[in-house]
């Protein structure tokens, strides 16, 4: 009984340790993004970079048409800019409605390597050979609505020299339901905290999966080979070990549409936490040693992130072991010694959970609806401890679970709205 008792004492030391060291490198970063910058306007540099906009869709005809009318509505020169949907391995009407709308449609057809990352790479070999010649691609989701401000923001961030490019990711359906809700604020606060600030400090923004943009010279130098379940996670990782780094577009605006359902949720969820851990097995000890070899901070703070699931699953054993001694005070827990009292666990608790609203409010998306949404966001948190677990356990897993789309939302609606 002392060597369990000795096994959990000196277990939680390590894990209150690795939280709180962790915790207070993500707070210190997050601040820098409190007050923004005041930008340039996009209308000072000319446009001049020429856009090959990539739809990667599977299965999505009640969507497809919509992102594709949002894009023709850009004020960015038509002749700048074409829309290439690639349907993949579909076996609906997701091509001829696609074509309808007035995209350039590429059919592909393959069974055994499946999934976005595999048709982007395939997409991409297609679009090197094409007689019309591009300077960026962009890529986007088969669900997304895209601002009509979206490639002259880009072309800004272009012109000053960055290379790769990721766009404000917002929610077009954020209080469908109270997952979506969550989802959203998730997104939101991403957005401010994680994002923003890595942008103002020179680190590297990560890829969100749609609304980025690459030139296709960097593309075509280091090759786009990211085929896993987190293609856009595995390419800023790729980006990091061959010292480039993302930028971020605040104003560029991407609407995504978030799973209604939790079991949606669920399955999204496992397939990106196996995405991550697939990437953190293999970037995670380069980026490491890069990062203290060369004195590195942009490959520091991707190793940082890579780390981030193991947090969650040490904050919710924390967690745990808390709720359980509390209530049952003979539980194997009675014995452990914190070590930082457990009133500072929640007074680090209830910080957080005002942590949150405020930056809402500073992104100007509060409303009485976000408050509702606050409520049910801890238990959303809480279940990424399980997801994380059994993401990890099966990272070995490669098969793509697709997410149905069905919010039929134009990007009127959202004008409007």
């Amino acid at each position: 009984m002392h060597f369990i008792d000795s096994v959990l004492y000196y277990s939680t030391q390590f894990i209150q340790i690795a939280i709180f060291i962790a915790g207070s490198y993500f707070l210190g970063v997050s601040i820098f993004g409190w007050i923004k910058r005041k930008e340039e306007p996009a209308e000072k540099y000319p446009p001049i970079k020429k856009f090959a906009l990539v739809i990667a869709a599977h299965n999505e005809e009640k969507v497809i048409g919509h992102v594709i009318d949002s894009l023709l509505r850009q004020n960015y020169p038509k002749i700048l800019y074409n829309i290439f949907v690639i349907a993949d391995n579909c076996t609906d009407k997701t091509a001829k409605i696609a074509r309808v709308h007035g995209a350039s449609v590429y059919v592909r057809t393959n069974s055994e390597q499946r999934g976005k990352g595999f048709a982007l790479d395939w997409m991409f070999s297609q679009i090197y050979t094409m007689e019309e010649k591009f300077d960026v691609i962009s890529v986007f989701d088969a669900d997304n609505l895209v601002a009509a401000n979206f490639l002259m923001e880009m072309n800004k961030q272009l012109c000053k020299g960055h290379k790769v490019v990721q766009g404000y990711i917002d929610s077009k359906n954020p209080y469908d339901s109270w997952i979506t809700c969550a989802y959203s604020i998730a997104f939101w606060l991403a957005n401010r905290i994680f994002q923003l600030p890595r942008y103002y400090l020179g680190l590297s923004c990560g890829l969100c999966g749609t609304g980025f943009c690459i030139d296709i010279e960097i593309l075509k130098k280091i090759g786009w080979g990211a085929t896993c379940l987190t293609e856009d996670l595995e390419f800023t990782m790729k980006l990091a070990y061959n010292n480039m780094k993302v930028a971020w577009a605040h104003n560029a605006v991407v609407y995504d549409e978030k799973p209604l359902t939790f079991k949606q949720s669920w399955r999204q969820r496992i397939r990106w936490m196996q995405g991550h851990a697939d990437c953190a097995s293999r970037y995670l000890k380069p980026l490491l040693k890069k990062s203290f070899k060369e004195g590195n901070l942009i490959s520091f703070d991707c190793a940082i992130y890579l780390f981030q699931p193991i947090r969650f699953i040490f904050i919710g054993l924390i967690t745990i072991m808390m709720w359980i001694q509390t209530i049952f005070p003979q539980s194997p827990f009675y014995t452990l010694k914190y070590v930082f009292p457990t009133e500072v666990w929640y007074i680090f608790v209830i910080l957080q959970f005002f942590y949150g609203p405020l930056v809402i409010l500073a992104e100007k998306k509060f409303s009485l609806k976000v408050i509702w949404g606050f409520l049910v966001y801890p238990i959303y948190c809480l279940t990424w401890v399980p997801i994380t677990i059994q993401g990890f356990l099966s990272k070995d897993n490669k098969n793509w679970s697709h997410t149905a789309h069905t919010r039929e939302i134009s990007i009127n609606d959202l004008e409007e709205a």
